[in-house]
């Protein structure tokens, strides 16, 4: 029987066209390189979280990395919004989407140079928000373990400018669940600092400061720069500092933050408790913050997916 549920549209390179016919060369520098930049913003209640800041730092990677998309931020947002827009009927009420926006530097020109000498590729899609693989870990916390692999230093590639290349989170992931098939990796510098997660940042709470890597070895998250204003907010200490994995063994509580759940608890790390084995106070309270923000219960919304 076929479905009902209308095809999806994504925005590729001055169209938006049915998912079916979004096609790229296999040529691209996406493809041949793994060169392009990217960003993922998600909804609440199907508005766009801080898009005009996930806007802006994907310009300056872009910028940083010599891509020129052909579009003014301006022009991109609104087109972002068109996407967004034609793809609200497949969205349930208590639905939410990922916003992703990948660029490439376009078609390779064959010779000496790998500069830009073609349009840019420019992608933008709607993606469903499944949140079941997160939903248990708000209650239960997960098991953070370090890879083998060691982050990229910033000397070859500054960890602020994101990318499509995730050979190496994915090597480290791979790394982490050798220990535990469910471990959430933690990611170190070439120096034994924590640096970041596959696709997110690191909080510790240490007697009672929330403590969370300084961006000289990790990405400058949104959902990092959050966590850390409503704390402010709500009066928790905040600090930025180079961490080792010290820190987070005697930790007494250690959370990750990622645009898809805003906040992952974390209730061991490589195999022993943080603090007494619980989610904490502290990270319950910034979890109940983010949610008065967004005017919607985030945890509640994981949770309702598992049934």
């Amino acid at each position: 029987m076929e479905s009902t549920v209308p095809q999806r549209q994504v925005y590729l390179s001055g169209k938006i066209v049915p998912e079916s016919e979004a096609k790229i060369s296999i040529f691209d520098s996406a493809v041949m390189l793994g060169d392009s930049l990217t960003e993922s913003t998600r909804t609440f209640l199907h508005l766009p979280f801080r898009l005009d800041e996930h806007l802006t730092r994907l310009y300056r990677s872009l910028k940083v990395s010599r891509v020129d998309p052909g579009l003014s931020l301006g022009e991109l947002k609104r087109i972002t919004q068109d996407v967004l827009d034609v793809n609200l009927s497949r969205m349930g009420s208590d639905d939410d989407c990922w916003i992703v926006h990948n660029i490439s530097r376009g078609l390779m020109k064959p010779g000496p140079s790998s500069s830009q000498t073609n349009a840019a590729t420019v992608m933008i899609f709607t993606n469903h928000m499944d949140l079941r693989g997160w939903a248990r870990y708000y209650t239960e916390g997960c098991h953070a373990v370090t890879s083998m692999s060691r982050a990229v230093p910033a000397q070859s590639l500054d960890a602020r400018i994101k990318n499509r290349s995730r050979l190496f989170y994915t090597l480290a992931d791979t790394e982490a669940r050798l220990m535990d098939p469910d471990a959430q990796c933690v990611i170190l510098d070439v120096d034994g600092y924590v640096s970041e997660n596959k696709g997110g940042n690191l909080f510790a709470v240490i007697d009672g400061e929330l403590v969370t890597p300084t961006t000289e070895n990790c990405l400058a998250g949104i959902s990092r720069r959050t966590a850390l204003e409503l704390a402010d907010k709500i009066g928790i200490p905040i600090r930025e500092a180079r961490l080792q994995v010290y820190d987070f063994y005697t930790a007494d509580e250690v959370f990750f933050t990622s645009t898809p759940y805003c906040i992952m608890p974390a209730t061991k790390f490589n195999g022993l408790p943080v603090g007494d084995g619980k989610v904490g106070p502290v990270t319950n309270r910034l979890l109940a913050a983010w949610s008065a923000l967004v005017g919607m219960d985030i945890v509640a919304q994981a949770q309702r997916q598992m049934t």
